[in-house]
């Protein structure tokens, strides 16, 4: 599957990574009981992740009451995740993909060749991709089209 482009209607791939509270977390323990929303971002603290990641905060009850959970991914180690979602006050899991691995497995490529991806993918209980959105800077829109996804 690596670097095959993922689209809506396939299957997502599954990946386990360390997460702000030090455990481990894999997509696939929600499959089943969860719709996804799975968003990669380029960085803690940067302005637009601070927007979007806030977005999904302010919105994180609408989300729980579609029987979705929120998984943010970037880059940044596990003690810059848990910073960044104490400073935030984030209530949702925040990844660490340090190596990139799971950004290449779901095809995350690079804005103007320099900044990480901006994509949310909305995953339904069975782990089909239902929507994939891609913008760098339109960082409140990704919150809005999970939510359209997750309503119908």
């Amino acid at each position: 599957m690596k670097n095959s482009v993922i689209k809506e209607g396939m299957k997502a791939p599954d990946f386990t990574l360390p997460s702000q509270d030090g455990g481990m977390v894999s997509l696939s323990q929600f499959i089943g009981n969860k719709s996804v929303v799975l968003f990669f971002y380029p960085k803690d603290e940067s302005y637009g992740c601070t927007k979007e990641a806030c977005s999904f905060r302010d919105n994180y009850e609408v989300f729980k009451e579609t029987g979705a959970e929120v998984i943010g991914i970037s880059a940044d180690d596990e003690a810059s995740h848990k910073s960044f979602a104490a400073h935030h006050k984030l209530p949702y899991i925040l990844l660490s993909d340090k190596d990139r691995k799971v950004a290449g497995l779901y095809n995350i490529g690079r804005t103007l060749g320099v900044l990480p991806g901006r994509v949310t993918y909305v995953m339904d209980k069975t782990g089909i991709i239902r929507k994939v959105f891609s913008s760098q800077f339109n960082f409140e829109k990704h919150i809005e089209e999970a939510l359209k996804i997750l309503k119908k």
